[in-house]
């Protein structure tokens, strides 16, 4: 029982990921909350894990400070927030063919990444930050990737963020250190979500090929990372970005 009655927030908390690491977290013991912007897998999800579940849209600033405050007056603390929500809009920045530009990643693309998965996790990590300063401790965890390390062709956009995650959590952790708060993030390579293994066997094979270890990564397995970095196991680790990868080097 590793967290044994910590108040835990996990964002995109309806499926993949996310829906393992509420699994793993109520196996060890946690008191779990989830939030997603899908109310419909969001209310599956905490039925079957029996979680509790909020609908939020971690872009919208005020609706992320109601939930914080929601959660607080229910449960009396918040010890854990799992920043984990994310979505994708891959294209190359111009795409070039018989001597034009043929299409170009959107500005609407570009832009509602950067707002859920780097501006949401700022919303969510500012907003619980005073709760875990005034409780005296806590620990904070970023879903970034092993592309916002390597690079990847055709996600501008999605690099951008879990590159911008990477920097956020250093700095969280040195402004955050001192109030006895642990902000870490974890860096998955391929893993077999529900979105990935809907993938043509060729591409995961591709996958697989690239993997060192040969396989796709489960979603226990980054919950296990996650659970790990959560846990007083981990409590002399603070700014690190653990990558849990099978030992892949993305490429061009």
């Amino acid at each position: 029982m590793l967290l044994k009655d910590k108040v835990t927030l996990i964002t995109g908390g309806a499926a993949g990921i996310g829906k393992a690491t509420a699994q793993r977290f109520a196996e060890e013991g946690a008191t779990v909350i989830i939030c997603d912007v899908n109310s419909e897998a969001g209310e599956a999800a905490a039925g079957e894990l029996g979680v509790a579940f909020y609908q939020i849209d971690i872009s919208d600033l005020q609706a992320v400070e109601k939930w914080i405050d929601d959660v607080v007056a229910e449960y009396g603390r918040i010890d854990v927030l799992v920043n984990n929500a994310g979505v994708l809009r891959d294209g190359q920045l111009v795409k070039w063919k018989n001597g034009e530009v043929v299409s170009r990643m959107s500005e609407e693309a570009f832009d509602l990444v950067i707002s859920v998965n780097l501006k949401g996790v700022f919303n969510c990590t500012q907003a619980v930050a005073p709760v875990m300063i005034k409780q005296g401790g806590g620990v904070i965890l970023n879903a970034t990737s092993v592309v916002g390390l390597d690079g990847n062709f055709g996600q501008t956009n999605y690099v951008a963020t879990k590159a911008g995650v990477i920097g956020m959590t250093k700095v969280w952790a040195r402004e955050l250190g001192r109030y006895n708060i642990r902000v870490n993030a974890v860096a998955p390579g391929f893993t077999a979500t529900e979105m990935v293994v809907q993938m043509p066997e060729k591409i995961l094979d591709g996958m697989k090929s690239r993997t060192p270890l040969g396989r796709l990564g489960e979603p226990r397995d980054i919950a296990n990372a996650y659970l790990f970095l959560a846990s007083d196991q981990a409590s002399f680790i603070t700014g690190e970005i653990l990558r849990v990868d099978g030992g892949i080097v993305v490429g061009t």
